[in-house]
């Protein structure tokens, strides 16, 4: 506080101004400007406990007032401090990851999928906050030369199908109805937890969507399709319902700009794999499988995700320049001009990682001891059980990794055969025609 103020106009005597803190040195140090409010509180009153005896009435009056506004200006920057604190941003995340098409061909839009999905579950939302939506089971076609499951990258090493993926919608589940229906809440009664997006207005969601479009559309199975209307009228539903805080849209497909060109709702960033007019295009083909594994644009993101960690301070700017037209062959676009923050103070893990909820409290809390698990003395219930994965109750390493038995040796149907026809010819070589006779 100013206290010169009052010197000058005499409402404060000279000796009853306070010191300024002295350093270690001796050297006097100006007050520090953010020093706490229960100090400067508590100051305020002891100086005005000691001014009131030695001023005049309309001395006393005027400092009055102005201790009761300092007094009220400091109450109102806590609270502005507390409410800040509390709408600053989100307390949780949501994904909801979408391959719209089928059949074996499309295997890279499985695998960008499942892909994203392995991503954003490794940096820490788990499969409960995910909403995972694929088309078609790659793993189980009878194609796959590898049963149960699907590769990103021609190496063959990681598989992103995993031990412990959760696809709560699959095969024809997969529509444009149930698609907005998850989005908006408009999920029957009867449907499990698994299959809701149970956000709040404190949620961040990534929506991630995969497979074949046009200009203004995305077809889903190729027997129906979604607008750019319609999903531009489901996110203001999402927004008007307070199903979200921030919604991070990426789409890749041809002409992918268009589906975002109708967003009218705030708080919304979009990414696309290409502009109007664009095809976007595959990556990385395999011979063995016959089919491409993954889109250039997801491959190259996935790339620049596999270095983010859930305390990396990358931000979206950083994002939007993973794939240039040099590397994707079309052009990405995205769009920010509903999002009400600067791309650049928007971290990747505000949507790709994961918020807890926590409540810090300084009050001691006593826990009941009777709650505490009783040791016994048996052997037995000392060994620590641990609970088998779903993998580990089936051979299914074994099943795939076996080497194939090797089976027993039958000569073929041709060897007996010319076998015959050499022991005859041996035979006419050395008796000739004429002790056929003898044979017969």
């Amino acid at each position: 506080m100013n206290w010169s103020f009052l010197a000058q106009t005499d409402l404060l005597p000279a000796d009853l101004l306070p010191s300024p803190p002295l350093r270690r040195g001796g050297a006097a140090k100006p007050a520090a400007s953010k020093a706490p409010p229960s100090s400067w509180s508590s100051e305020l009153l002891n100086m005005a406990a000691s001014i009131a005896p030695r001023c005049s009435l309309p001395a006393a009056i005027v400092i009055a007032l102005l201790l009761g506004c300092c007094s009220l200006a400091i109450a109102d920057g806590i609270q502005d401090q507390a409410e800040q604190f509390f709408r600053s941003g989100h307390t949780n995340n949501w994904a909801v990851l979408v391959c719209t098409s089928r059949f074996w061909f499309n295997y890279r839009h499985v695998a960008n999928t499942l892909s994203v999905y392995r991503s954003v579950k490794r940096l820490g939302i788990p499969d409960s906050h995910i909403v995972l939506m694929l088309a078609d089971d790659m793993a189980c076609n009878p194609r796959n030369p590898s049963p149960a499951t699907v590769f990103s990258h021609t190496n063959m090493e990681l598989n992103v199908y995993g031990d412990d993926v959760e696809v709560d919608y699959r095969s024809y589940e997969v529509t444009v109805e149930n698609f907005l229906r998850v989005l908006t809440g408009r999920i029957p009664a009867s449907a499990p937890r698994s299959k809701r997006l149970l956000s709040d207005d404190r949620s961040n969601i990534l929506i991630y969507m995969t497979g074949h479009g046009g200009n203004g559309f995305l077809k889903f199975q190729d027997s129906e399709e979604i607008t750019n209307v319609e999903l531009a009228d489901a996110f203001e539903q999402m927004w008007q319902k307070r199903r979200y805080n921030e919604l991070l849209f990426i789409i890749d497909t041809c002409q992918g700009a268009s589906m975002y060109e109708r967003f009218y709702s705030p708080n919304i960033m979009a990414l696309a794999s290409s502009q109007v007019g664009e095809d976007s295009l595959s990556h990385q083909p395999d011979l063995g499988i016959g089919v491409h594994l993954m889109d250039r644009y997801t491959f190259y993101v996935l790339e620049f995700l596999e270095e983010i960690h859930p305390a990396s301070q990358t931000n979206m700017n950083d994002l939007f320049q993973v794939c240039p037209k040099s590397l994707c062959v079309s052009t990405p676009g995205h769009r920010t001009d509903l999002f009400q923050r600067d791309p650049e103070n928007v971290l990747i893990t505000d949507f790709f990682g994961s918020v807890r909820k926590v409540e810090i409290t300084t009050e001691t809390i006593s826990l009941d001891p009777n709650l505490a698990p009783q040791e016994t003395s048996h052997a037995v219930d000392e060994v620590a059980t641990e609970a088998l994965k779903y993998a580990e109750q089936l051979p299914v390493a074994q099943i795939i990794h076996q080497k194939p038995k090797q089976k027993d040796w039958h000569p073929p149907g041709g060897f007996i055969l010319g076998l015959w026809a050499l022991i005859i010819m041996v035979f006419f070589k050395t008796y000739g025609i004429k002790h056929m006779k003898h044979i017969f």
